[in-house]
């Protein structure tokens, strides 16, 4: 085989960039939006690394979500830009090309996964992650690479919060990975009356999805979405975590035969550390008495609403004298306006910092936080949807309120409503 083969590609300068930082990195995910030239990019990759590999028989694979758009998609480029390399051989049913060193890249679908099993792999290119089955890589590629080490890269357009979004989050916060959003706006690959014509003729969030690499607008009317997506680029969803020297306040969304939700938060002063979140259904407050025992966090006060207050038929108790039964003396948040209280929580975002994992679901939940779209008026109603999101969202509009109007909380409970005052969350005066 020839010391020097050129292959006929002149890759843009954030193509050129991109190769650079990817032969540095194991594993990466580019985000990137539509006519960013993914598909060239990758295919030059797989070359490249396949010429230059050591090892004994080299497999590279670029995977597309069907084995159909797989060579609608790539297989043209793959031969165009490896045709000048001598004694290539291409094998049209297989959609493979055999290089003169023994590698071979083979162009593969997802959308049979068990039919991908049994092979070994170098590097692997997957591209439109969010239109695969989750199963693909976990069970099936990565461990086709662990042998030989392989790399793999996964390229894509948003589809909303599914496995390719899980892995742009597991990206951001691991320095093993590397991780980059290419946007229409910001690249200027696209030209400026391009973009316009397009935005003309594209609904808003159909738009943003495309040219805009936005997770959540695929989700219409989401309330608190674009708010979490600039903490997503402001790197203020990560790993945060727990400072012994700060008190832990909590909040709540109490739930009977529904969810209950809890945020954990940490103020310093200049920011608001959410540490954690848990949700679960149908447990009564020992429960969620328990869990706050066993995540031994040193508590501030806990916050509820204000029907913690509401007195039960059957022991003309309410919650919040059974829960300081218990030893959780709760502080009611104060009662404002729906709209005032989501008005305040998209406020506090930007002051927030998440970690990533231990608030994936309270997370998830508020980016899916949305408004019903009515048919008849084309615009979103004022109520947000009632369904799983509510609940997180509504402890997190508690939080926003009470940090808000902390002042104006009512009283804690007095010792003397219960003989079985246990102070181990209690930290305030009595």
């Amino acid at each position: 085989m020839p010391t020097h083969i050129e292959i006929p590609y002149t890759p843009r300068p954030l193509q050129a960039s991109l190769h650079n930082k990817l032969t540095k990195h194991r594993w990466g995910v580019i985000v990137c939006h539509r006519r960013f030239g993914k598909t060239v990019m990758a295919v030059n990759h797989l070359l490249r690394e396949a010429i230059l590999c050591t090892k004994p028989s080299p497999r590279f694979s670029y995977l597309a979500p069907t084995y159909r758009q797989a060579k609608a998609v790539a297989w043209d480029y793959l031969k165009q830009f490896s045709s000048k390399i001598p004694n290539v051989k291409f094998h049209e049913t297989e959609l493979r090309a055999d290089l003169p060193n023994g590698a071979r890249i083979n162009l593969l679908g997802a959308e049979n996964p068990d039919s991908l099993r049994g092979i070994y792999l170098d590097g692997c290119i997957m591209d439109e992650v969010a239109d695969m089955p989750e199963s693909v890589f976990p069970e099936i590629i990565r461990p086709a690479l662990s042998d030989r080490k392989g790399f793999a890269y996964f390229v894509g357009t948003p589809r909303g919060h599914n496995a390719f979004f899980d892995l742009y989050e597991q990206a951001e916060g691991t320095k093993e990975w590397f991780s980059v959003i290419y946007k229409a706006s910001e690249t200027k690959i696209v030209e400026t009356d391009e973009l316009e014509a397009a935005q003309a003729m594209m609904t808003e969030d159909q738009y943003n999805q495309e040219f805009e690499c936005s997770w959540v607008a695929n989700v219409p009317g989401s309330i608190y979405g674009k708010y979490l997506e600039e903490a997503m680029e402001d790197k203020r969803i990560t790993k945060v975590p727990y400072d012994h020297s700060l008190k832990v306040d909590t909040y709540w969304d109490l739930g009977i035969g529904d969810s209950t939700a809890i945020w954990f938060a940490q103020n310093d002063g200049r920011a608001i550390n959410v540490i954690d979140y848990y949700e679960n259904r149908n447990e009564g407050l020992p429960h969620y008495v328990d869990v706050l025992q066993r995540k031994k966090y040193l508590y501030g006060d806990h916050i509820a609403p204000h029907d913690i207050e509401v007195r039960e038929l059957g022991s003309g108790k309410s919650r919040r004298e059974v829960a300081y039964d218990l030893g959780l003396d709760f502080r009611v948040a104060p009662k404002l306006p729906l709209e005032d209280g989501i008005h305040a929580a998209q406020m506090l975002i930007p002051r927030c910092w998440f970690d990533s994992e231990r608030c994936k679901l309270g997370l998830d939940a508020l980016r899916h936080y949305h408004r019903a779209y009515n048919e008849r008026t084309r615009s979103f109603r004022n109520s947000p949807v009632h369904d799983f999101s509510s609940h997180a969202a509504d402890a997190f509009r508690y939080l926003a309120v009470g940090l808000k109007e902390r002042s104006n909380w009512n009283q804690p409970m007095p010792r003397a409503a219960s003989s079985n005052y246990n102070p181990f969350t209690h930290t305030g005066e009595l």
